[in-house]
């Protein structure tokens, strides 16, 4: 990293993220990259979410008056949210962002979440080059990027969206997706989301440069079809936390007695179960996961978070047979260290939802994934995850006890199948550092960013 005592630490960005877990973690990382390639680095954050500063002394944070009530963040309508945020943040952002020009005169871009496109709107007529951070893979985000053509061939017409008859036919204009895998397909009214999506694609293609959160030599393929649709300069710098944790920006509090029950436990025995921070399932589903679990006859560390189960606190949906069987072998916890469990020895596999920064930091470690996923861009990624990259097992049938049980046995017992997918997550573990050293692919692009920043002349009103 370069040292930021160097003049250029001058050089202000701002920026922007969408106030949700899975998209602050990436964004802290971002700021965390940058300032240390000599920027100094200010955020404007809604105080809904909002992280706490104290925990950040080389950011500076300007908190904006808007907020989400609980009803209004609710993962069951995360539309109704994304459109709230996208609405009620321009008047006040456009505002704060006025204030910090006329008070410093080292602006020189600002860097906004994709899903925040009303920044477009924000930074119109006061002359400053904005850039977009992606939070997720380039699969997903071209697979968003085509559903208005989707829609357009009938998609999501009733005719066309007999998901029961359907849901495993292929997508020719997406390959290797099959129906069930597209992003909100399952909408009831899918004009919405494709409202909302068309909004973050023209705001991505009117920005003056591109940042995704992830690295070349996974995603290659991709990259071509990526820069025909995106004619704009792109940078994979990912994965961003191997660059700085992002433990410190969690929302929830980590609890590390699972650090200390793994090390109890025999190396690349155990399975971590984790399904993100949003993720909600009904009771029947969490009955299917957890005599997955204790069918399995493997040990495991399973994150339920209070909320995961719909009407339920925290372990009162849980069979009490199940807590009986499973008590000398399996561990529960509200919210654990995710990256330092994945690091640890014990783990031989994650079931995980799917969403980026997960996937991301299972691939890292080298970690075999099971794979489920509820919404948004966790359904192309576990498809990638099954199909292409050939990383993990995808569960087909959604959360069936059966399939369960014979995935996990799979990654940890290291039949044919579980061994060579953990010999591929390996190698892949090995190009990524190489990919983050000095020459690799991921540095030179975070070197390409910079100079592309530094290039801009600094803003002010």
């Amino acid at each position: 990293m370069d040292d930021p005592s160097k003049s250029s630490k001058t050089r202000r960005i701002i920026l922007f993220p969408l106030p949700f877990q899975g998209h602050i973690n990436p964004m802290i990382q971002l700021a965390n990259i940058l300032h240390s390639k000599g920027f100094t680095i200010s955020i404007i954050h809604t105080h809904f979410n909002s992280p706490d500063p104290s925990k950040y002394p080389h950011l500076t944070f300007h908190f904006i008056p808007v907020g989400l009530s609980e009803d209004q963040a609710s993962i069951h309508d995360i539309l109704r949210a994304l459109h709230l945020l996208n609405t009620e943040c321009i008047g006040p952002s456009r505002e704060c962002l006025r204030k910090l020009l006329a008070t410093h005169d080292d602006i020189q871009c600002m860097i906004t979440d994709a899903m925040m496109y009303c920044s477009k709107d924000v930074v119109e007529d006061l002359g400053i080059h904005r850039i977009v951070l992606r939070t997720s893979s380039v699969c997903s985000f071209l697979a968003f990027a085509t559903l208005p053509l989707l829609q357009e061939k009938g998609y999501f017409s009733d005719h066309h969206n007999n998901l029961e008859s359907r849901r495993d036919d292929p997508v020719p204009e997406l390959p290797p997706l099959r129906v069930k895998d597209i992003p909100s397909i399952q909408r009831p009214n899918p004009n919405d989301a494709l409202k909302i999506i068309r909004n973050m694609v023209q705001g991505t293609k009117t920005a003056s440069g591109l940042i995704l959160n992830t690295f070349q030599e996974l995603e290659e393929p991709n990259l071509d079809y990526l820069c025909q649709h995106f004619r704009m300069p792109t940078f994979l710098i990912g994965p961003f936390h191997k660059f700085f944790s992002a433990a410190s920006s969690s929302l929830l509090t980590q609890d590390r007695s699972a650090i200390s029950w793994l090390d109890t436990q025999k190396p690349d025995s155990v399975l971590y179960v984790s399904f993100g921070s949003l993720a909600a399932m009904d009771e029947d589903h969490v009955t299917e996961v957890a005599w997955g679990l204790a069918n399995s006859m493997q040990p495991f560390l399973w994150v339920v978070r209070p909320g995961l189960v719909q009407g339920s606190e925290w372990l009162e949906s849980l069979p009490n047979e199940f807590l009986e069987i499973t008590s000398k072998r399996g561990y529960i916890v509200k919210w654990a260290p995710q990256q330092e469990v994945l690091s640890h020895p014990a783990v031989g596999g994650f079931w995980t939802h799917s969403g980026w920064n997960s996937v991301l930091e299972s691939i890292c470690e080298g970690v075999p994934m099971i794979c489920s996923s509820f919404f948004s861009d966790q359904t192309v990624n576990s498809r990638y995850i099954n199909d292409v990259w050939k990383l993990g097992i995808k569960l087909e049938c959604g959360l069936k006890r059966e399939e369960i049980e014979s995935a996990i046995r799979k990654i940890l017992m290291l039949d044919r199948e579980g061994q060579e997918i953990r010999e591929r997550a390996l190698c892949l573990k090995v190009k990524i550092q190489v990919s983050l050293k000095t020459d690799g692919f991921s540095s030179q692009s975070l070197n390409a960013l910079s100079d592309l920043i530094s290039s801009f002349q600094s803003s002010c009103v």
